[in-house]
């Protein structure tokens, strides 16, 4: 007795698994530079740079004190606030990451 989909369900699960291997993840690095200025660039573990994707400098409070998008280039700079806060790079559901400003040197 054979089972026809069986064979279909199988097909399936394999196209599922290759794209789960092809998946890449959001990264995101933000340093000082030029005195008061920090410099965040953004892009993904393949290599693929990220123009255009959200980064946003947020306070504690949850005030937006920077929003912004990575250029050209995937970076954006922009002066460090003075008050504590957090970089969001949100490149969309399940591709964030959030840098405390104690991380950046």
């Amino acid at each position: 007795m054979r089972f026809p989909h069986v064979s279909a369900l199988a097909g399936l699960v394999t196209l599922c698994a290759a794209g789960m291997a092809e998946a890449h993840y959001p990264i995101c690095e933000c340093h000082m530079v030029e005195g008061d200025t920090v410099q965040c660039t953004g892009g993904f573990s393949d290599g693929s740079k990220a123009p255009g994707v959200v980064l946003d400098v947020i306070a504690y409070d949850e005030q937006v004190l920077v929003k912004g998008r990575l250029g050209p280039d995937s970076t954006l700079s922009f002066p460090r606030p003075a008050q504590d806060f957090y970089v969001l790079f949100d490149a969309g559901p399940g591709h964030t990451v959030e840098i405390e400003h104690t991380a950046i040197k």
